[in-house]
């Protein structure tokens, strides 16, 4: 059986080095990746957008190599009851496949997506400032 990935594809919010940062309490060295089969929305009156499975279609993100254990309670906590942590294959631009987690939306909250794709450049020009100052608490409440 092979060993459980290290590697998380992220699409949203955590494609910003210093949000994935302050959530995980590390740095962790980072490539771009792509995810098939699965698309990107933006969440109703949220910055942040939810991936849910959709053949044919691809989510441009980043993939951070190479996470430690203690990263993950972490990222589970941040993600909340909205998202599922599930194995996928991702997709770099070198062209490795490589096995890595990832948070897909539940099914059960999929009438909170919007339509559209989520734009990642309006995000850093208009809502990061915002969903910094609303989820960077995050940072100071979980530490141990």
């Amino acid at each position: 059986m092979p060993p459980e990935p290290t590697h998380c594809f992220t699409y949203g919010s955590l494609m910003c080095e210093d949000i994935m940062g302050a959530v995980c309490a590390t740095r962790a060295p980072f490539v771009a990746a792509t995810l098939d089969g699965f698309r990107r929305s933006p969440v109703t009156d949220e910055e942040y957008p939810g991936m849910v499975p959709a053949p044919g279609e691809r989510v441009e993100g980043v993939l951070y190599l190479d996470l430690p254990e203690s990263a993950w309670p972490r990222l589970d906590a941040f993600e909340g009851i909205e998202y599922s942590r599930e194995q996928v294959t991702v997709h770099t631009a070198d062209g490795r496949s490589l096995a890595a987690w990832t948070y897909v939306f539940k099914p059960e909250f999929a009438s909170r997506l919007g339509p559209g794709e989520w734009d990642f450049q309006r995000f850093l020009a208009t809502g990061k400032a915002r969903f910094t100052a609303q989820f960077m608490g995050f940072d100071e409440s979980t530490r141990p």
